[in-house]
């Protein structure tokens, strides 16, 4: 259940240059989820600006340029400060703006804080060079990455009373993350070749005869890279039809939001799978006004009246 949220003129001068931060951070760095989160009431959209700016600050970390172990040091005094937001001890003029706006956002929404700290045992993953034999595996990274990011933002959400099926709401959340994790894996393949990391399962990469890797605008001699491709997307695709189950049991705009970064990212797996080899060429993305589109969709209703349909049918 959502606290009561404070009025503009309740939060306070540091917090509200806190909140200011982290959706500079957002804006700059997150395209898609700042798409998204506009469609938020002000206090859920700065709530989840400090969620993103914790998280910018662990990929941050996890894909720089130090040494492992001092990654890891790093990592560790992140998951200090997120600990001294658990327990209250982040003063209002705390000289980091993160802490400051997390703490704030915590006190006010009932968000589930031990999701940051599965954040950062999956960037901890990524610092150790951890690669995954089967989707089992990867399952458990993307749950770490993406599906408590989900879980997470429905502490921010909340959901509507009275909505059916409502317990699993935190599964269908952690589904979507899942989803839109595989669509970033995807995506970014041959990125991450060149940083050295490979997320698909080996497994899948030896079926279609891509375990050679992704370094290049071409994918390995002989490989039904295709293929790999289809398979993932059908699998991401399952996900998502999971996951969007979650979009009834939200309020409107908390639905909009979901249904706008949700929609991008199934846009984009469209593109994917119509030409594979592109992820091998540069960085898929929508132009705005595809994404506009998808966010006049959200709002609508759309795909949550959609997702409603397909249930009761199948309860029929």
């Amino acid at each position: 259940m959502i606290r009561t949220v404070e009025s503009e003129q309740d939060v306070s001068a540091p917090v509200l240059a806190a909140y200011s931060y982290c959706e500079a951070v957002t804006g700059q760095q997150a395209r898609n989820f700042a798409y998204g989160i506009r469609l938020l009431p002000t206090p859920k959209r700065r709530a989840m600006s400090a969620l993103y700016a914790f998280s910018r600050r662990v990929d941050d970390i996890g894909d720089g340029a130090l040494a492992g172990d001092v990654k890891s040091a790093r990592l560790e005094d992140t998951r200090a400060m997120l600990a001294r937001v658990r327990d209250g001890s982040v003063a209002e003029d705390d000289t980091d703006p993160v802490a400051v706006a997390l703490a704030h956002a915590a006190d006010t929404f009932p968000i589930p804080l031990s999701g940051l700290d599965e954040l950062i045992d999956g960037v901890l993953k990524d610092v150790r060079g951890e690669t995954y034999e089967t989707w089992d595996d990867l399952k458990v990274y993307c749950r770490c990455v993406a599906g408590a990011i989900g879980r997470l933002s429905l502490g921010v959400f909340g959901t509507q009373a009275g909505a059916r099926g409502v317990e699993r709401a935190p599964e269908y959340a952690d589904t979507l993350g899942l989803a839109l994790q595989l669509t970033n894996i995807l995506r970014d393949v041959r990125e991450d070749a060149q940083g050295g990391r490979t997320y698909l399962p080996a497994d899948d990469l030896a079926k279609f005869g891509c375990s050679a890797g992704f370094k290049g605008p071409k994918p390995p001699e002989g490989a039904d890279f295709a293929g790999l491709v289809h398979f993932e997307v059908r699998r991401a695709r399952a996900l998502f039809a999971e996951g969007y189950r979650l979009l009834p049991m939200l309020d409107r705009r908390s639905g909009a939001c979901v249904a706008a970064m949700a929609g991008i990212y199934r846009r984009l797996l469209d593109r994917i799978e119509r030409d594979p080899e592109a992820v091998l060429r540069g960085r898929v993305s929508l132009p705005g006004r595809e994404k506009a589109y998808v966010a006049v969709r959200g709002l609508s209703g759309l795909d949550a009246r959609h997702v409603t349909r397909r249930t009761v049918r199948r309860r029929a």
